[in-house]
């Protein structure tokens, strides 16, 4: 949509008629999320003291679903084959709106939350990603529309979605497959960020394996020509996909990681294991992409003397921008805007600032929002695959010191205070009141699966990128 009949769209939406009683509405329902923030910031705390990987988020997938036990909710745990994925529910009937919450943090990232690196405990996770904010946000958000659903008397049915695994687990995807989602109206989510922005946005569609190669050990000096490296299979195959970089489409991203490689240089290694992530806007060109990495490792193998076999861990497909949802999401947000820095978190910041490489954001971008518009994101989620499914609309909060990239220690740091808090209350708020916003304009839902129809096309029919394998659940082990 042209910019200026954008701004007139979103000045149509902010200038609806608002009745006294609905004002009040909206007015308590801030306060009942702001007369928990302790709670919040106390749980979401905790959650990031835990850093759980995924699909062992036992304590915190617990700990959010006893919040919400506690604020009325009925609670189903181990939903589609994975025990720490739920799905919190209150109310009856249509429209059913979901709000998806996250809480697994990165693996090897761990940092106290002060301004400089400092590894709380060498070699174990943190959250790099804002996960426990995510979740906690999301809890808070479903309890203050439940609250307003019960106060009111209205028809319709909130839904709270614990999500596991989503770096690189792909929780979701195996509950749209399970068919979760398949009366759900419309979802919501969010994301820690570094700036605050409720945008339509696209992202890379991702398939991912484990590829593990099997050769003979031996003595690296006295009998070489007894073994057959696993190792040399892992580097010829890497080496291959790395010549591949320059003949893919520009769009493609290929990332990999040697997560076994052997013990000592003088044993020659017979296992070697390699994890590798492909991306690329459209879900349909990744196949493709996805059959030269395999044809590589099966020339690795051959050229090596070694055997290889390999497991899909998970597939994304990109995110479908939804306009029709997103702009009510911005209105929300640009009504309450950003938030300010107290002197305490302002010297954090700045301390924190110093360390970054080449910030592309400069300090303040946390008081502001970003102006409407399609962004083209070039990480994954799995969220993607919710959005095939059931119009999404979502949004990003200032948890982070601006200029801060995701999965870092800054990230982590920043997260586990002041400046992350802030950052996750504003997206509890920006999320209740859209959910609100949804129930009371239902034509605003119908509008958002007009959209998502056509956006699919006719022909449309969802097929998981990672087929039918069961959730991976020691893929952090």
């Amino acid at each position: 949509m042209p910019r200026p009949a954008l701004r007139l769209a979103l000045l149509a939406i902010a200038l609806l008629p608002v009745s006294a009683g609905a004002q009040d509405d909206r007015e308590a329902i801030l306060r009942s999320i702001d007369a928990l923030q302790d709670e919040y910031a106390a749980i979401a705390t905790q959650v990031w003291e835990w850093a759980e990987v995924g699909y062992q988020e036992e304590r915190s997938s617990a700990r959010l679903q006893e919040h919400l036990r506690a604020h009325g909710f009925d609670v189903e745990t181990g939903v589609a084959e994975m025990p720490t994925a739920f799905i919190a529910s209150y109310g009856s009937g249509a429209p059913v709106i979901a709000v998806l919450a996250e809480f697994d943090a990165l693996p090897g990232i761990s940092q106290a939350a002060v301004p400089e690196r400092s590894v709380l405990v060498e070699g174990a996770a943190g959250h790099a990603c804002g996960h426990h904010l995510f979740g906690t946000a999301s809890t808070a958000a479903g309890v203050a529309i439940k609250e307003w659903l019960a106060a009111s008397g209205r028809p319709g049915t909130i839904r709270v979605y614990g999500t596991p695994a989503e770096e690189g687990g792909a929780g979701k995807v195996y509950m749209v497959r399970a068919g979760l989602f398949d009366d759900v109206d419309a979802a919501l989510h969010w994301h820690p960020d570094d700036h605050n922005n409720a945008n339509p946005e696209t992202s890379l569609a991702n398939k991912s394996a484990k590829f593990r190669f099997t050769g003979l050990s031996a003595h690296a000096a006295a009998a070489p020509d007894k073994g057959r490296s696993a190792l040399d299979g892992v580097e010829a195959m890497n080496h291959m996909v790395n010549l591949m970089r320059e003949h893919v489409p520009q769009e493609t991203r290929i990332h990999y990681v040697i997560t076994a490689g052997g013990y000592a240089p003088n044993v020659i290694p017979d296992f070697a294991e390699v994890f590798y992530y492909v991306r690329h806007p459209d879900a349909s060109v990744l196949p493709e992409l996805w059959s030269r990495v395999e044809d590589a490792a099966r020339g690795a193998a051959l050229g090596t003397g070694t055997t290889v076999e390999w497991e899909v861990i998970h597939g994304l497909q990109s995110l479908v921008p939804n306009d029709a949802l997103q702009r009510v999401m911005y209105a929300n947000l640009e009504t309450l805007g950003g938030f300010t820095y107290s002197d305490e978190e302002q010297r954090f910041a700045e301390e924190l600032y110093a360390t970054l490489n080449a910030p592309d954001r400069a300090l303040g971008t946390e008081q502001t929002v970003a102006p409407y518009r399609l962004d083209r994101s070039i990480g994954s989620t799995d969220v993607g695959d919710v959005s095939w499914v059931v119009p999404t609309a979502g949004l990003a909060t200032a948890t982070w010191v601006p200029g801060t990239s995701a999965h870092s220690w800054q990230a982590v740091a920043a997260g586990g205070m002041g400046i992350g808090i802030k950052g996750m209350m504003l997206a509890a708020r920006v999320l209740a009141l859209t959910g609100v916003d949804l129930f009371e304009s239902p034509e605003i839902i119908e509008r958002g699966k007009d959209e998502l129809r056509e956006r699919r096309g006719p022909d449309w029919v969802y097929v998981p990128l990672l087929g039918d394998r069961a959730p991976p659940l020691d893929y952090r082990r």
